[in-house]
């Protein structure tokens, strides 16, 4: 069997069996900590969904949007920040600092967006870049309220009933976290506002000239997406019980992107792939930890130069159309019958 031929029948395969196929994964992910038993790969499990969760989160803006943001991994240590202050300082549960979390990321984002969604590319790349130096900067100096390099220890595990969370429940809480932003972003995707964002990313003039908000849709989409790194960083925060400015530099940013290309932009299966494949690499490859951020450029340029729908393959952000050997002579002939000449 040629190998171009295995994708497709690989495809059909799965379509054809996709109800038994969801019905044995979500089996396999409920059982997943009785079959391992193992406290250090259930911690992995566990930052794998918080990988998916932010890769899923980036790809409305870049994957559905056509936008650039360079810096998700500060919206993500803004809710991981607002939720440990509120839990250590005023002794605010996880339950109601978790969407505290999520609706000061998400007015960050807000605000951001105003400021910057009306530049274009590198110019709006570059801005959410600066803003993420910006806030790991506050965080490192504003001492008397993050503590600043110290960070902020001793950060309260989630409880419900008077019963503290488990590494097994932390697991599941962040299975089914998982399982809601994404049914959430599949709903986005075939809503109108997923066919608004398309069109937008396609083409942003003709969104335009059809009645698209095209500015309130760019908001939006950068709101809700901020809102989802936000809760992610809350939930972070009260699984490892320490958050640090280090957690959420630009690298972060860059390492999220990555999983996003890698996966395929502008899908819903994508990032998920991405953030599987990148979150477990180091763990596999512990010996190239060092290399790290050197072969995430790789798997970047690589995907961008060579695949630019990374894995999954759907049209995204990154592909362009290739032009025909035809419309290329058209082209290049065209000149010669301008103005009647010929």
């Amino acid at each position: 069997m040629k190998l171009k031929s295995i994708r497709p029948a690989f495809v059909s395969f799965v379509l054809r069996y996709r109800v038994p196929f969801a019905i044995l994964l979500g089996v396999l992910l409920v059982a997943y900590p009785w079959i391992v038993r193992n406290p250090y790969l259930l911690r992995v499990a566990t930052n794998v969904g918080i990988a998916i969760i932010l890769a899923s989160s980036l790809n409305i803006i870049i994957g559905f949007s056509g936008l650039f943001s360079l810096g998700h991994a500060a919206f993500y240590g803004i809710g991981a920040y607002t939720s440990a202050l509120l839990a250590t300082r005023l002794g605010v549960p996880f339950w109601l600092g978790f969407p505290a979390a999520g609706i000061v990321a998400g007015l960050f984002g807000t605000f951001i967006g105003f400021a910057t969604l009306r530049l274009r590319a590198v110019f709006l790349a570059f801005t959410t870049l600066g803003f993420g130096e910006i806030t790991r900067i506050v965080i490192l100096n504003w001492r008397d309220f993050t503590r600043g390099p110290l960070g902020i220890a001793g950060i309260p595990v989630p409880r419900l009933f008077g019963w503290s969370f488990t590494r097994e429940a932390n697991y599941y809480l962040i299975l089914l976290l998982c399982a809601a932003v994404i049914l959430f972003v599949y709903r986005i995707y075939h809503s109108r506002l997923g066919r608004a964002l398309i069109a937008i990313r396609e083409d942003e003039t003709a969104a335009r000239s059809m009645g698209i908000n095209v500015f309130g849709y760019k908001i939006l989409a950068f709101t809700i997406a901020c809102t989802i790194a936000g809760l992610a960083g809350s939930f972070f925060a009260h699984f490892q019980r320490y958050v640090s400015a280090d957690s959420f530099v630009a690298d972060e940013s860059f390492r999220i992107i990555t999983m996003v290309a890698l996966g395929g932009t502008g899908s819903i299966t994508g990032p998920i792939v991405g953030a599987m494949i990148l979150e477990l690499f180091p763990e596999v490859f512990g010996f190239l930890a060092g290399y790290r951020q050197v072969i995430y450029g790789a798997v970047l340029i690589t995907v961008i130069v060579l695949k630019p729908g990374g894995i999954v393959g759907v049209k995204g952000v990154f592909e362009k159309p290739r032009a025909t050997r035809r419309s290329w002579i058209a082209q290049a002939l065209l000149p010669r019958f301008n103005g009647g000449t010929r």
